[in-house]
């Protein structure tokens, strides 16, 4: 039979082209659904924001001063790449694209690094004031409570017991007042014994307050040492030779300040040490006398230590975009990432490289700001906390 005896010249030729143009829609429609949903061992760093520290910085209403010039403190975006961004992610000239491992290191679960940045955060709020508070003359004091607990390793001999943010003040009765307290307890044990942890309940929120609980008593029975640990030093003093045992976490020293003065520095949703330089910048800046950046807009990027020094921090060449667009015209960076903020830097903007708070005081001095006022050393302080 001829085919055309079902279809006359004059009649027009079957439909296929829509239903392939709408079965081909639908069916792209469902890769990039499904693509948009398939996470990949990647993560991409962005430009985040760039926000004055003042606003988030709070002191007695009888120190404070009114403010000429602006400081700000920048973070970036993190997120885990998807396969459908990964390519564009790659190609975005303003993001850095990064493997899982080198982000979250050996031994953190992707679940635990949202809480880690907030752990981060509050432990650079702490050191900020004291370095802050001291560089004005006031006395600050320190004392170790314990280690608290930065990561906790997936199937691991503590997975079921503990939780990042808890805090070990004690081994088999022993108090432990650091990490390296804790790591010389369990040195000497052999895998397989059972250990009882005196472990604080504490929590730390997404405004990077460290919230106590009760204390109770953990059992644990400790493992034997993985491969990837049984040639690792500890670095603690004393404390010889690679482990026998093992017990999965990572631990920080949980330090507790004694400020003669009450500052509160309220971050929501931020985490991360990187702040540090720049909250300190502030609270000097807030107490004394307000004159330091000499009127301009200042940024800066680095964690603090109660002594004042500046350390290395990541993602500085998407923070140097967001100062940029905040209209920041001065901004400190660590030296060991002035090469990175120099990739994104416009000419507006000038980029110095520290390693302490004095360096960065110095330089904006030199720009025409004031040395702060040291009320520390010319009167008692009125207030405590």
């Amino acid at each position: 039979m001829d085919v055309n005896d079902h279809f006359p010249s004059d009649s027009p030729p079957p439909r296929r082209w829509p239903r392939v143009l709408v079965t081909l829609a639908a069916f792209l429609v469902v890769v990039v659904v499904v693509s948009s949903h398939i996470e990949l061992n990647y993560y991409v760093l962005t430009p985040g924001v760039a926000q004055p520290v003042a606003p988030l910085v709070t002191v007695p209403s009888q120190l404070d001063h009114p403010l000429d010039g602006t400081l700000l403190l920048t973070d970036v975006y993190v997120s885990q790449v998807t396969l459908l961004d990964y390519v564009p992610d790659v190609l975005n000239g303003d993001a850095q694209v990064l493997s899982a491992a080198t982000l979250l290191g050996p031994y953190t679960p992707p679940d635990q690094l949202t809480e880690q940045g907030y752990i981060e955060m509050a432990q650079s709020q702490s050191a900020a004031k004291a370095a802050a508070l001291t560089r004005l003359g006031y006395t600050v004091t320190q004392k170790g409570v314990g280690a608290m607990l930065f990561a906790v390793e997936a199937n691991s001999p503590a997975s079921s017991h503990l939780k990042v943010g808890q805090i070990i003040t004690a081994v088999n009765g022993v108090p432990t007042t650091d990490a390296c307290a804790v790591v010389a307890a369990l040195h000497p044990e052999a895998p397989g014994t059972t250990v009882r942890l005196s472990v604080e309940q504490s929590v730390v929120t997404t405004r990077a307050v460290v919230r106590s609980g009760p204390t109770v008593v953990q059992s644990i029975r400790l493992g034997k040492a993985p491969s990837h640990q049984r040639d690792t030093a500890s670095g603690c003093p004393g404390v010889h030779g690679p482990p026998r045992s093992y017990l999965g976490v990572v631990l920080s020293d949980q330090v507790d300040f004694t400020y003669p003065v009450h500052v509160t520095i309220s971050t929501s949703d931020i985490g991360g040490p990187s702040a540090g330089l720049a909250m300190t910048l502030g609270i000097v800046d807030k107490l004394g006398g307000g004159r330091i950046t000499g009127g301009r807009r200042v940024a800066a990027t680095g964690t603090i230590d109660p002594q004042g020094q500046v350390g290395d921090v990541g993602g500085v060449a998407q923070k140097t975009i967001a100062v940029e667009r905040a209209g920041a015209t001065v901004f400190f960076v660590p030296p060991q990432e002035y090469q990175a903020a120099k990739s994104k830097d416009i000419p507006s903007l000038r980029v110095y490289p520290v390693t302490s708070l004095d360096q960065a005081l110095s330089i904006l001095h030199r720009l025409g700001g004031q040395l702060p006022a040291t009320p520390g050393r010319n009167s008692a302080p009125s207030t405590g906390g």
